[in-house]
């Protein structure tokens, strides 16, 4: 054993890895503390509880951070319509700075200089806890293990990792995990990594776990309410049977159901890492296809299009600084308040319909709408002069004359 080096917090799951590192780190003479965050996965927490006291931890902290989570920064990012490249809504890089903000805190708390996590040494999430942990505790030191020749060296793949936990008394599953990694939380399942890392591979049938396949789910669908206050979903009611949540958890659970067993939610991309290389991932985020959907909808029916040009512009930058790990960036803070002010009059009701892995508006309605139904009839002519779209049209017309007589002349 090595000279006593100070405590640690380890951002521990109870898998293999982070087991493994807990018992490594202990080698290193650490104290370790074991710090679990509920947000969501399908986890036994009191088992992980044990394991880690049983490998050696100090203390183990479970924090229960679903509310959290949620309104903290789900809520923003669906104020938001926050997508990465067009489809990816963020799941695993909203969840890690809620993740690191708490270890940060338990970390002053217990008077701990060091933190530590299990995050690989190709991938966002080691951006996304440290740029976290260093905006919140500066003097913080990190141990990354797998950014380490002595940790990564001596462990270059899963036997050596599974040698390691036979040899310490680390329990292993009996049978072989899945051929692929995956990160779940309350918004989605990642999966990633060993037979999915081929592009070409199509994913294998029983992969998916919040959705139902689409093609074998309901034709009969559920048509829902969704009423928005300054665009945060208040409240969902199921028109066909009249269920109804109002709480965030409550809510977001719920849309989760919905959407699960309607198969709403799956993509699989190839997406531009922040560290420099492209990755091939799927996705499961049910309940958050349905509010990217609605949301989407009550916006533009309230929102001034001037303003909404801007604010999708904004919604561009906040998605590349969740993904790159900026949540705790003055930039990001910044663009946060600007589209938390844009959501003001954000409110109302949508009604949509999920069948068969599709999100359909049916209709919309608001007291803050700027939708003149009089003004754009086709049947009424209201205060509105149609002789007038005359100069319009011919005002905007001077640049197209100019560049097409010039075009003329090449």
């Amino acid at each position: 054993m090595s000279q006593a080096k100070g405590t640690v917090v380890l951002a521990y799951s109870g898998g293999l890895d982070t087991s493994c590192i807990l018992v490594w780190l202990k080698e290193q003479g650490y104290d370790v503390i074991a710090y679990l965050a509920n947000i969501g996965q399908d986890e036994s927490f009191d088992e992980a509880r044990k394991k880690a006291l049983n490998l050696g931890a100090k203390k183990v902290f479970i924090e229960d951070m679903r509310q959290e989570f949620i309104e903290q920064f789900i809520w923003p990012a669906v104020q938001a319509n926050a997508i990465y490249e067009d489809r990816y809504l963020l799941g695993t890089s909203l969840a890690r700075p809620c993740i690191a903000r708490m270890q940060v805190e338990i970390a002053k708390r217990e008077g701990a200089k060091f933190v530590s996590h299990g995050a690989t040494g190709k991938g966002n999430d080691q951006i996304r806890f440290e740029l976290t942990c260093y905006s919140l505790y500066p003097e913080v030191q990190i141990i990354a293990p797998w950014r380490m020749p002595e940790f990564y060296n001596r462990f270059r793949g899963r036997s050596d990792l599974m040698d390691y936990a036979k040899k310490h008394g680390i329990p292993v599953p009996v049978t072989p995990k899945n051929p692929w990694s995956m990160d779940e939380n309350i918004m989605h399942i990642s999966y990633e990594a060993g037979i999915l890392e081929n592009p070409k591979n199509h994913a294998p049938a029983g992969l998916f776990m919040k959705t139902k396949d689409p093609c074998t789910s309901s034709a009969s669908p559920d048509i829902l309410e969704i009423e928005f206050k300054k665009g945060v979903p208040v409240q969902v009611t199921n028109v066909n049977d009249g269920t109804r949540h109002k709480t965030s958890l409550e809510l977001f659970i719920y849309l989760n159901e919905i959407a699960g067993k309607h198969g709403v939610g799956r993509i699989d991309i190839v997406e531009n890492r922040f560290i420099g290389m492209k990755s091939r991932g799927i996705y499961e985020t049910p309940a958050g296809t349905i509010l990217y959907h609605a949301h989407l909808d009550i916006e533009t029916f309230t929102m001034d299009r001037e303003v909404r040009k801007i604010k999708q512009q904004l919604s561009q930058r906040f998605s590349e600084q969740v993904y790159n790990g900026f949540w705790f960036s003055p930039e990001c803070e910044y663009v946060r308040g600007c589209i938390a002010k844009s959501q003001e009059l954000v409110e109302g009701k949508v009604q949509l319909s999920v069948v068969r892995g599709q999100v359909y508006i049916l209709g919309r309605e608001s007291p803050q709408s700027l939708y003149n139904e009089e003004l754009v009839s086709m049947d009424v002519q209201g205060d509105y002069e149609p002789a007038d779209a005359s100069g319009f049209i011919k005002i905007n017309s001077v640049r197209l004359k100019e560049y097409h007589r010039i075009s003329g002349r090449r």
